[in-house]
């Protein structure tokens, strides 16, 4: 499969060509990616600090707060049909196509919300903006991952898909330093009244630069060998989401239950955490996101080592076991970022984020690809990871803040979902059986 790969429409014949042919697709997987999480996280991590406060009634601060994260839940709804329609013609016409869409509308929709003027300004105009621009967000990063994933595990060797697969989960640990040191930035350099009044808008706008460069480098690229051979095979499939949920029914159930444990580490510890170590435990906005920009950079160098590690031992396994480990570590965990330490709350979020998460984060891209075959791994993938962020990771913000605050401000009920939703993720990849991968898996 690797001879076949190509860039600029040739066919690489030496073993350096052939490298970086592999190497130029999984950094345009690798850029996509980051672009695709700077906005994503960007908004979210901006929703219970600024949002809350200048795009909704300012009246009640919880209610503020939790329309503020119902818009971020708002993002997710349009991503399972975004999913189902870019799976369907990327399974049908090609991946590259497809990816070079989601990434100009994701990029133009994040640029346009720091453009939306304030509830102060235009009333009740202002959140249906935002909400309209999150609905494209999510219809467009529905089809955004399962591309970027599927471009670099379909070039890879056999024995590294792993670890080429992952590259666009490094774009998650790019995105998430990216945006939270630009709010950290903008933060440290403005008065709080400035960042309030323009200086947020800032970190949105910049954004189209990253999608000018992004948009370059996806141009470049060609279609994966895989789909290339099928398509000239003629097995093209004429209905891929029929037949996926007809034949992979049980792949689907158990990738979604996968995603509980893996979703909730990411939404509660970088994001969640946010609002609740500012507000509740009294920690400096500043020093929280420093504390995230760090876990991120630590997941740079995690995710890629926890990847190939799962080309030696299995992805399965290596997914199973970190998510207990993870489910076990989550009482001591959510007591270090509870006892109103700052060192050790940002020591507590530097090891859940960037150490004890990236051997779950790392391995789980080629383990949802090698649940589906390649006529339907586009749309079974993004179905997979879409329809499990609506269902488990769309409502976790709205779910802490109300878990919180029926425990008294204390984190206790948090912790005990986290440590929950782990174990059903480690019970759902056990049960997933032998995968398509060509080498051993578990």
């Amino acid at each position: 499969m690797a001879n076949d790969a190509t860039t600029a429409g040739a066919t690489p014949r030496s073993e350096p060509e052939r490298l970086r042919a592999i190497r130029l697709i999984a950094f345009a997987s690798l850029i996509g990616t980051t672009i695709e999480w700077y906005d994503f996280i960007l908004y979210t991590s901006l929703a219970g600090l600024i949002f809350n406060k200048l795009f909704f009634p300012a009246n009640d601060a919880v209610v503020s707060l939790l329309l503020a994260y119902a818009t971020f839940a708002v993002g997710f709804v349009t991503r399972p049909i975004g999913g189902a329609f870019f799976g369907h013609f990327g399974d049908r016409i090609g991946r590259k196509p497809l990816l070079v869409l989601t990434l100009s509308m994701m990029g133009v929709a994040t640029f346009l919300i720091g453009l939306v003027p304030t509830y102060a300004a235009i009333g009740i105009a202002a959140p249906l903006a935002v909400i309209a621009l999150r609905l494209i967000q999510g219809f467009a990063m529905g089809g955004e991952w399962g591309g970027a994933v599927l471009m670099a595990y379909e070039y890879a060797p056999p024995e590294q898909r792993g670890f080429y697969a992952s590259f666009p989960q490094i774009g998650f640990a790019l995105g998430l330093c990216l945006s939270t040191g630009a709010i950290t930035l903008l933060s440290s350099a403005l008065s709080n009244e400035q960042f309030m009044a323009w200086g947020w808008r800032c970190a949105f706008l910049v954004s189209i630069v990253l999608l000018g460069v992004g948009l370059f480098i996806r141009l470049t690229l060609v279609e994966t060998p895989e789909f290339t051979r099928l398509r000239a095979n003629y097995r093209v499939r004429k209905l891929p989401l029929l037949d996926v949920v007809r034949d992979d029914w049980r792949h689907i159930l158990l990738g979604w239950l996968a995603r509980m444990g893996e979703g909730a580490v990411f939404t509660i510890y970088s994001l969640y955490m946010l609002s609740y170590l500012t507000a509740i435990v009294g920690i400096p906005r500043t020093l929280v996101l420093g504390a995230v920009t760090a876990a991120g950079l630590v997941l740079v160098v995690t995710t890629p080592l926890a990847a190939a590690w799962s080309d030696r031992v299995g992805r399965r396994r290596l997914f199973a076991l970190s998510s207990l480990v993870h489910g076990a570590a989550a009482f001591p965990l959510f007591w270090m970022l509870s006892s109103g330490s700052p060192a050790l709350a940002a020591i507590a979020i530097v090891l859940a984020v960037g150490v004890l998460w990236a051997p779950i984060y790392g391995p789980e891209a080629a383990m949802l690809c090698e649940l589906f075959a390649t006529p339907v791994r586009y749309t079974g993938v993004s179905i997979v990871y879409q329809v499990g962020a609506i269902v488990f990771l769309a409502p976790l913000p709205i779910l802490a803040t109300l878990l919180v605050t029926w425990n008294g401000n204390q984190p206790w009920y948090l912790a005990g979902y986290v440590a929950l939703a782990c174990v059903v993720s480690a019970v759902a990849a056990g049960l997933m059986g032998q995968t398509r991968s060509r080498i051993a898996d578990g």
